[in-house]
């Protein structure tokens, strides 16, 4: 009882500590405080450091050089203050392998629900970094110039960035859980495939509006307060992003 009293008093310390960083909403530091209660139960503390490590890093980096990343977010529908729906959906797979394994526990659940978390820190220092680069992306089907920010583009940068994210999961998830090195290996590689699943998807099913005003292709509706122009795609970032994350996390539990 007195482990899982620390446990939460520590889940709620850093979700308010998130808030007050202005990096969580108010309903996003209450999702988190669920997520982080949710991996405890099936993960324990190693479980929350790897959750921390994600939340940490991944918050730094979309402060750094905010001024720089103006005209990308400009186009995207959220910017660096995550709500409640992104920390779910960059958290939310991990906390079902958590419950899951809480009552159900299975052969490499550890590997798996580390693997979410290295597909979750691979895509979003794949965005927080590659929009950073000097370069324009390419679109990953047609190699063509787009604007930075725009989904399912790709960059040397941003996919450096990716395997860097993935990497450092991979590494922790290590040594915390006491994985053998295929293990990390493993981790490694299929949380650097779900940043690809995530860019994949970006290209081809992430809905996208035209700004009629400025001609922008953009996630945002409206734009230029102006109803955008639906040109393609029917699942917004979020849901991109969860489905990517659970795609890696499967991929890894179908490995054992």
């Amino acid at each position: 009882m007195a482990d899982l009293l620390i446990a939460i008093l520590f889940i709620l310390g850093i979700s308010a500590a998130g808030f007050k960083l202005k990096s969580l909403t108010l309903g996003g530091a209450a999702a988190a405080v669920f997520t982080g209660i949710s991996i405890y139960a099936g993960f324990g503390y190693p479980g929350l450091i790897l959750l921390g490590v994600f939340f940490g890093s991944s918050s730094l980096w979309s402060k750094y050089k905010r001024n720089q990343k103006a005209s990308v977010e400009e186009m995207l529908v959220k910017g660096d203050q995550r709500d409640a729906i992104q920390v779910f959906a960059n958290g939310g797979a991990a906390s079902l392998l958590s419950i899951l394994y809480a009552f159900f526990p299975f052969e490499g659940g550890f590997a798996v629900y580390s693997a979410a978390i290295a597909a979750a820190n691979a895509d979003t220092w794949a965005s927080e970094i590659g929009t950073l680069s000097r370069k324009k992306p390419r679109m990953i089907f047609s190699l063509k110039q787009v604007e930075k920010g725009t989904s399912g583009a790709v960059s040397v940068l941003g996919t450096a960035a990716a395997a860097a994210g993935s990497g450092l999961i991979a590494l922790c998830a290590y040594a915390v859980f006491a994985l053998e090195p295929m293990e990390f290996y493993l981790i490694f590689l299929i949380g650097f495939a779900g940043n690809l699943i995530d860019t994949f998807l970006g290209a081809a099913v992430q809905v996208q509006f035209q700004c009629p005003a400025c001609g922008k292709t953009t996630e945002k509706k409206m734009h230029c307060d102006t109803e955008g122009e639906k040109i393609g795609g029917f699942l917004d970032n979020d849901a991109v992003n969860f489905t990517a994350i659970l795609g890696a996390a499967l991929l890894v539990f179908l490995f054992y």
